[in-house]
């Protein structure tokens, strides 16, 4: 909508948002990668064949993490064998245990183990930033068209004050302690086991990012601190603009039918979300990807199937020259031992991730820092109050909104007529990887990701679950719930 009615948001409002997203991507990527990702690589059960004393020498090599004590790993371990003895695993049930591709050994289990638990409680403290500047998470309530609803006021106690301030900054100093001495140290010791992995799950060679965390206040500028471009065919030398009419929609392979046919890819401005469902009945045994089989759409960047997420943003930034993510990305790659090749992989998608968390979590003061500035000079300014009356905004308008979502490229496009919506469409993170087979026959990034992935065991297929969890699948942005027989399920009425 600021892009529709041309509204530009005062400095503070800037700001706000930055942290707003910005502690969303530490938070977030912390998650993924133990709560996630991490039992794809490590076996819970082997850590009760762990030695805490060995453990604690480990996890002292690696970090100077203060819980790393022979005491504090054999509790760990007690609690573990506890669960497993009951028969009652929890948040570990359903793992493949005992499969032979884990590789790590007892002791670094049993270290990832531990902090997989604290990791729990240390994402229930951090996410307070979001809390106090978006009232909610997910989904903060605080934005305005023009600005944010949040007040900035040192004298008032319902507002972004110093108190706000010195706790934000203490927000900033656990996210960054947790993240450089925990999940890098643990991230770079688990990879160390499993570098076969940076030549398996490449997928399609393509990358998109909108650019994240703005630098200036105008809507969708390409002056963000992560920058925006797409990468064609792995080629790091030239950085693509982004161009908003480049995305479409293709329909050829999803359960949904376009007004002239199934054929031809949409813009999301002249975008159309029918479903038609043509799929199989239950129960379900087999899909025809010949045919329709994805709730999902065919999202293409110029006519391309892309990726976009993690790997995306620091391959972007990496090849625009990004100062400090590519000091960060070659510690990386020199600490494996591996090349800039390495990238293109499932282990480069969860390395990727892991640096971002780094450079972001070090960025969160910088915003703080710049927030207190503002207010110690007087400016409090958090809303541009000429473009908050939807009276002034005009009666026929296009818009198109973009964001970096911790998963991904993250796309709004709407269209107004007679001062009301008459068209909007979301093109989201899970619907980029996720997509189905194209027109042309091209097909998705999880689709592409999986071709040639060595399997050990069908029945216990691991080594998928490490790819599609690489690029860290929400699926609740791409699901419907339908009855095939158009039975109603349920009537929502709006007063």
């Amino acid at each position: 909508m600021e892009n529709a009615v041309g509204a530009v948001i005062p400095d503070n409002a800037r700001i706000i948002r930055n942290l707003i997203n910005g502690i969303q991507y530490v938070q977030d990527h912390v998650i993924h990668f133990y709560h996630l990702h991490a039992l794809d690589w490590v076996d819970v059960v082997s850590a009760l064949k762990a030695d805490p004393m060995k453990t604690a020498g480990l996890a002292q090599s690696i970090s100077d993490w203060p819980n790393s004590s022979p005491t504090y790993f054999k509790a760990v371990q007690g609690k573990v064998k506890a669960l497993v003895e009951s028969g009652q695993l929890g948040i570990f049930a359903s793992g493949y245990w005992g499969h032979p591709e884990y590789k790590l050994p007892p002791e670094a289990n049993l270290m990832a183990v531990a902090h997989y638990l604290e990791a729990l409680d240390w994402q229930r403290d951090v996410i307070r930033m979001q809390a106090l500047l978006g009232a909610k998470n997910p989904h903060p309530q605080t934005w305005l068209v023009g600005g944010m609803a949040i007040p900035v006021d040192p004298n008032s106690q319902n507002a972004i004050n110093a108190g706000s301030i010195a706790f934000m900054n203490e927000v900033a100093k656990k996210s960054l302690d947790f993240v450089e001495k925990v999940y890098i140290p643990d991230l770079l010791a688990v990879a160390s086991f499993y570098k076969e992995w940076a030549g398996i799950g490449a997928g399609v060679g393509n990358y998109l990012s909108y650019g994240e965390f703005q630098n200036d206040n105008v809507s969708n500028t390409t002056n963000t601190w992560l920058p925006a471009g797409f990468i064609r065919a792995k080629n790091l030398a030239k950085v693509e603009p982004v161009e908003h009419k480049k995305v479409t929609e293709d329909v050829a392979h999803a359960w949904y039918k376009y007004s002239d046919g199934d054929e031809k890819a949409k813009h999301p401005w002249d975008g159309e979300t029918n479903p038609n469902y043509t799929g199989p009945k239950p129960p379900y045994e087999f899909l025809d990807t010949n045919k329709k089989y994805s709730w999902v759409k065919g999202i293409r960047y110029d006519g391309l199937s892309t990726e976009v997420g993690p790997l995306s943003r620091m391959l972007i930034a990496y090849a625009s020259g990004h100062k400090r993510i590519k000091e960060v990305v070659t510690m990386v790659l020199q600490k494996l031992g591996v090349g800039p090749e390495a990238l293109f992989s499932t282990l480069g998608r969860t390395a990727a991730r892991g640096i971002e968390t780094l450079v972001t979590a070090e960025m969160l003061p910088v915003w703080i820092g710049d927030l207190a500035a503002k207010i110690k000079a007087g400016d409090f300014r958090i809303h541009n109050p000429e473009k908050w009356e939807p009276s002034s905004w005009p009666k026929e308008a296009k818009g198109f909104g973009f964001h970096e979502a911790p998963r991904g490229a993250l796309g709004h496009w709407v269209v107004i007529k007679d001062g009301k919506v008459a068209n909007y469409q979301c093109v989201v993170p899970g619907g980029w990887n996720s997509s189905p087979k194209d027109a042309k026959g091209q097909r998705g990034p999880y689709e592409a990701a999986l071709v040639g992935t060595p399997l050990k065991d069908p029945n216990k297929p691991l080594e998928i679950l490490r790819t599609i969890h690489s690029f860290d699948p929400c699926m609740a942005c791409a699901i419907h719930v339908v009855d095939a027989e158009r039975d109603e399920i349920i009537k929502v009425r709006v007063t």
